[in-house]
């Protein structure tokens, strides 16, 4: 009994008012219904694409044209019965203005889907440059030091000939002539 007027006292408090439920942070509250639909924008910008680049193809262009000349065709040979739109073709123009006025704003829905996927590519592209030329600069400075520490080591050349040099040199404390540079000795 104590729990259930500590439970009733928490919903209507100390002065009775009814206090409509807490809401626990940690959970997610129920969604809302919406008025409107929801879509997916990527399903839709994918549509749009494909519809965009079927309006560019000379399959259209060639599927348009024997549409509008078999609709002119119709309506000039048929019988007068027949014919469901007359000479000045009004509900064609309207039919070719209604889908030129949702042919635009698909068009412009791909170029627009086209130029975030360049954006992105360009971006990328940068990222990948700065990271060569990194590269490229780290790799220049690892040969300057490896040349630098080129220049400090002895050659063949240099080491041969520091060692005549101290052969001469201890020859003539002996006394002894100097040998000769192509190994034979005189005296001997």
């Amino acid at each position: 009994m104590a729990g259930e007027d500590r439970a009733k006292a928490a919903t209507t408090g100390a002065s009775g008012i009814v206090r409509p439920p807490r809401y626990r942070l940690d959970q997610p509250k129920t969604p809302r219904p919406r008025l409107l639909p929801e879509y997916d924008p990527e399903s839709f910008g994918r549509l749009s694409e494909r519809i965009a680049r079927f309006l560019g193809t000379w399959r259209f262009i060639a599927w348009m044209t024997l549409f509008i000349f078999a609709w002119l065709t119709w309506n000039v040979f048929a019988p007068p019965a027949w014919r469901f739109d007359p000479y000045p073709f009004i509900f064609l123009t309207l039919m070719l203005s209604l889908q030129a006025s949702y042919a635009a704003p698909l068009i412009l829905l791909a170029q627009n889907r086209q130029t975030d996927r360049d954006r992105v590519t360009y971006e990328q592209d940068r990222k990948q440059n700065e990271r060569s030329i990194a590269d490229t600069e780290f790799l220049t400075r690892e040969i300057a030091t490896l040349r630098m520490g080129l220049g400090e080591v002895a050659t063949r050349d240099w080491i041969r000939s520091e060692l005549e040099d101290l052969v001469r040199y201890l020859d003539d404390r002996r006394g002894r002539p100097p040998a000769h540079a192509d190994g034979s000795d005189e005296d001997r």
